[in-house]
């Protein structure tokens, strides 16, 4: 029986298993992958992070290395040196398949074992389901598609003009490298230019936001509330400059699909060799709906209703989520917050309950 089980191996299951090491707590961190940071490698072979290495550091361990702007591999090898550096119990190649909870006990089934604890952290973070519209099942075989969680490099692609689906960094990102590559590449649901310079009078961005306090702005706050519902800007890259190259030309958003003609608000293209759907996720907490977990609620876009990663149900906690307390909740950088927050709330219930029981037991 552990106090604690922690379902998710990346950084927010990290953080939170750094905390509970700290309270001296039995626990383990169970993960589906066969190794630490293993979501972070499986990105595209381009990807970097448009935050600074010094923003990227989980709880008592420092975010070092070569490069300013870490790659995939950097994070993924200081994900694996955090779990060697604090002595994590993190068990690998455990899927997590459902959860039950009897007389204040979960039970956790798993595709090896049936785990059991008295506490649950739910750790896996916000992407789950790769979401992909329903028309791309109208579009012709021949034409590649692919969402961009398993993109790897223009290399992939068949030879010819590609399109990208989304507005955000990963679709930016990724449209930038289509079109490096050299072939007409066609852009999709980019619906503002607007974005922000890695650097800004001799400070890094991410030091503008946090000396201005934005990093900490809740989402219950005014002004977290006004940044929340606005799509965020693209950062690090010049979008502006992007879609005026020669070789990218942007669409309008995708409406349907009919064989090899994709339609768009602004135009019909027939001549399309490739699609990476760089269109976001869904969440899918399914796993969550076993016997003795009805009062869990869901918010409209499907993720577990919490207060600060406090659940419900007693004894069930989350982190990861995006804007689960502020926009950095989802983020490398972000978690380390939420945890610590998370950490002091356990805390304060544990010499709550030992203090009942000692009252009880005089």
């Amino acid at each position: 029986m552990y106090d604690f089980i922690v379902v998710g191996g990346s950084q927010a299951g990290l953080a939170m298993g750094y905390h509970l090491k700290q309270l001296g707590f039995n626990f383990i961190i169970v993960d589906s992958a066969d190794e630490i940071g293993r979501a972070w490698l499986s990105r595209w072979d381009s990807l970097t992070l448009f935050t600074p290495k010094k923003y990227n550091a989980l709880p008592g361990m420092k975010f070092e290395g070569d490069r300013e702007y870490p790659n995939k591999h950097d994070v993924a090898d200081y994900l694996k040196r955090y779990v060697k550096t604090f002595d994590l119990p993190v068990q690998l190649n455990t899927k997590v398949l459902s959860v039950d909870k009897n007389a204040d006990i979960y039970q956790v089934h798993t595709n090896t074992d049936v785990l059991q604890c008295r506490n649950l952290v739910v750790a896996t973070g916000p992407f789950h389901t790769p979401f992909i519209p329903n028309f791309a099942k109208d579009i012709c075989s021949s034409i590649k598609q692919v969402h961009s969680r398993d993109y790897v490099s223009p290399a992939e692609l068949n030879q010819g003009d590609t399109l990208v689906v989304g507005g955000g960094d990963s679709g930016v990102q990724i449209l930038a490298e289509v079109a490096d590559s050299g072939c007409a590449a066609y852009s999709s649901g980019v619906t503002s230019t607007a974005s922000l310079p890695q650097t800004l009078f001799g400070k890094t961005l991410w030091w503008w936001l946090k000396s201005l306090g934005i990093l900490s702005l809740s989402r219950y706050s005014y002004l977290g509330k006004q940044i929340k519902k606005r799509m965020q800007p693209v950062i690090g890259t010049n979008v502006k400059a992007l879609l005026a190259r020669d070789n990218v030309k942007a669409l309008g958003r995708t409406l349907s699909a009919n064989g090899t003609e994709l339609t768009f608000s602004d135009a019909k293209v027939s001549s399309i060799k490739n699609i990476i759907w760089a269109t976001g996720y869904k969440p899918d907490f399914s796993w969550l709906s076993g016997e003795g977990l009805e009062d869990i609620k869901f918010t409209d876009d499907g993720y577990p209703s919490n207060y600060r990663g406090i659940g419900d149900t007693q004894g069930m906690y989350f982190i990861g989520l995006p804007w689960m307390h502020t926009r950095g909740s989802a983020t490398l950088g972000g978690v380390g917050v939420d945890a610590q927050y998370l950490a002091h709330h356990i805390a304060q219930q544990i010499q709550v309950a030992d203090e009942e029981l000692i009252n009880c037991t005089v």
